[in-house]
């Protein structure tokens, strides 16, 4: 069984800002805002989401398969997915643009500033999901606005169960937009400002939400989760990361891990469960593909 990934594959620069931005942003100047942040480190790590989801994907031991666009820079990030064993089949080179790229600022608050060039994503679009024996599972996931859309009716129309994850993506729809997103999908997953944003544009509520889908989880970063099915809530804890070093790409991690569990026809506790747990380990290591994962890990 393999999950197709609707995503973006990006490079991602990551830069740590040794203070808090909210000591130097004055509120009563946003209007004339002019700040600079000093970035004593600075490192260019793989990213977007669908590479960051097949990677946790990987790890777990199912099969991803990333759809994205890449330009005429993305060599180096093709040739990585193969050397991990992720296929490249769903992946198009566009020659006359670059791969995504993302600028991200973190705090010592872990608190992010991401300016994000679109650049190959935007034409996301030009692969078109068609039914295929070992998919049985999908996942939107930010991504270019007409791929996302598109992809969307592209699952339904074959048969595929998928995720909705609307993420940074989300504030690209209107709530009509959405609403319809959701009537399509089989899960939906944001994290918490998402969830708010999610639901006041459609015009109801987390239980409502929930009750228009099989599964509704909101991530609240080291809190754990919240599981909402057809207008109940459970609440899972999180687990106690190692060290905090860099939260890039754990929204991901922890959808990889949903995406595994569901493959194994697991309840959305028992993938929720497992989703902290990656979600803990990814944020002890620098970048968003860096952490690894053993037997010890997934069963202590």
């Amino acid at each position: 069984m393999a999950t197709l990934i609707c995503g973006s594959l990006a490079f991602d620069t990551i830069m740590s800002f040794e203070g808090r931005f909210a000591a130097q942003i004055l509120p009563e100047q946003l209007h004339i805002l002019n700040v600079s942040f000093l970035v004593p480190t600075l490192r260019r790590d793989f990213g977007g989401c669908a590479g960051n989801i097949a990677y946790a994907m990987r790890l777990l031991g199912s099969t991803p398969l990333p759809m994205a666009t890449v330009g005429n820079d993305g060599g180096d990030y093709l040739e990585r997915l193969r050397a991990f064993g992720i296929s490249t089949d769903f992946v198009r080179e566009v020659s006359d643009t670059y791969t995504a790229q993302a600028m991200i600022m973190t705090d010592l608050d872990n608190n992010q500033i991401t300016a994000f060039h679109p650049g190959a994503m935007m034409q996301a679009h030009i692969t078109q999901i068609t039914p295929r024996d070992d998919i049985r599972l999908g996942i939107i996931s930010p991504d270019g606005r007409e791929a996302m859309l598109q992809h969307a009716e592209q699952f339904h129309a074959a048969g595929i169960p998928f995720v909705f994850d609307p993420g940074q993506g989300l504030p690209m729809f209107d709530g009509q937009e959405l609403a319809h997103f959701v009537e399509l999908a089989t899960w939906v997953t944001v994290n918490d400002y998402e969830g708010k944003m999610l639901c006041d544009r459609m015009g109801i509520d987390l239980p409502e939400l929930s009750r228009r889908v099989r599964g509704l989880v909101v991530t609240l970063g080291g809190e754990g989760c919240e599981i909402w099915e057809q207008g109940e809530r459970f609440h899972m804890p999180g687990e106690l990361a190692s060290a905090v070093v860099d939260p890039t790409g754990c929204g991901d991690a922890w959808r990889g891990a949903l995406l595994h569990g569901l493959e194994q026809g697991w309840s959305l506790k028992q993938c929720a469960a497992l989703g902290n747990k990656i979600g803990a380990l990814k944020i002890a290591s620098r970048g968003p593909q860096n952490y690894s994962l053993d037997a010890a890990d997934l069963t202590g």
